[in-house]
Formats: C-alpha cells, structure tokens, sequence
C-alpha cells in the first residue's frame, strides 16, 4: 500500500515519491472550479481514490520528461483531463491528447506553465499565486542537503549554461513579494518534515549563478 498524500500548503498536495519517475514528487493543486496535476504520482487505487474525493483531475501538467509515468495515459483516460507539456517534449506522449506549449500557458486564472529548459529540452515550472505565490520546479530546482534551492547539474542535465540562465529569468520575473514557497519535484527527504521551501524568493538571491557555471563539473 502506498503512503498517503500529505497537504503542503492549504489546497496542495504532495504525493510519496515515485519510483516510475525516478523518486519525483507530484503535487495536487485544488482549486474550486479546475484541479490540476503536477506530474505522476504512483498510480494505485489509493491514488486514484484519493483524486476522485479531490473532485478528480482537469489538467495534467508535466514538468519535464522524467515527471512523466505509463500512468499519464490511464490518469487521462480515467477522468478525462487535458495533459499540458512544453512542445519539445510532447513527442513522449504518443497516442495521448496533448496540449503543447511554447513559452507559458495558464493552467488556470492563478496558475501558470512557465518553460525553464536545462535540466531537459522542455523543463517548465509550475507557477501558482495563492499563499504569497508557489513555485512547482520539477527538477529545474531541487533542494540540497540543508534544504537550500539550487539548480543541480547531473548526468542527466540537457544543458547547464541555459539552466542557470532560466534560473536568473525567475529571479527576473517574481519579487520577494511574488514567490514565497518553492515545491521541488524530487529530492523532497532534504526538507525534513516541510513539504517546501520557505522565504523562497530570497534563498535564490544568494545564489552565485556565475560561480556556478564554472564551478559544477560532472
């Protein structure tokens, strides 16, 4: 039997982490008239229980390419939600109805598909402005081991200049003001017992974006 979800914040859920998207996170974002999914969650009767009390699944977001399961067709299938993915990783979903996206989409009147290409061609991040804005990053930023957001570059990374390059245009985009919590994507056990990143705007100023482009070797 999986583990339940837990609430992150009032109207956020996150799931357990997920082996079939190497240990993600996926997250439930509630809202009155369109819920939408962040990602695959493990897919059980559990889980599939849990989002029909939830009032069920309007928008299946994804991430990047590793927030995709074999669940994305079922998850579709069975409460008839539209999936949205950044263009260039559509082609991962064949046989699926997709929604493709080149550089944002609105999810909803408060929540926002924003494309931060890097980690991989099509990584986007989830932007939601309720509890002083929320940002869902996939894998774009992940937290350390004292629970810090970084972008972290893996073997797996598309192309770092342009990781660290995204990372800046958030920090363009939001203000102290417009990004209060961040929700990571995997690396959720280096939060402890929380299910975000606090003071989330300010941790990534102190970021030195230019040391870390000449600093991180794989």
């Amino acid at each position: 039997m999986s583990k339940n979800p837990r609430l992150a914040l009032h109207g956020i859920w996150a799931f357990p982490p997920n082996r079939e998207t190497y240990g993600g996170t996926a997250y439930l974002i509630v809202e009155n008239s369109r819920n939408i999914l962040i990602d695959c969650p493990i897919w059980d009767d559990d889980t599939q229980a849990f989002l029909a009390q939830q009032g069920g699944v309007h928008c299946l977001a994804l991430t990047h390419r590793q927030g995709i399961s074999p669940a994305a067709g079922p998850i579709q299938d069975q409460f008839g939600c539209e999936i949205v993915i950044q263009e260039q990783e559509a082609y991962l979903l064949p046989g699926a109805k997709i929604t493709s996206f080149q550089h944002t989409w609105d999810l909803s009147p408060s929540t926002q598909l924003i494309w931060t290409p890097g980690y991989s061609p099509g990584s986007a991040c989830v932007y939601h402005q309720g509890h002083g804005g929320v940002l869902f990053t996939g894998r774009h930023l992940l937290p350390d081991t004292a629970g810090m957001p970084q972008p972290l570059r893996t073997a797996k990374t598309f192309h770092w200049r342009r990781q660290l390059d995204h990372v800046q245009r958030l920090l363009d985009r939001f203000t102290v003001d417009t990004l209060r919590y961040i929700c990571p994507g995997a690396n959720t056990g280096f939060l402890r017992q929380e299910r975000y990143i606090d003071q989330a705007y300010a941790k990534l100023q102190t970021l030195d974006l230019s040391n870390l482009l000449v600093s991180q070797t794989l």
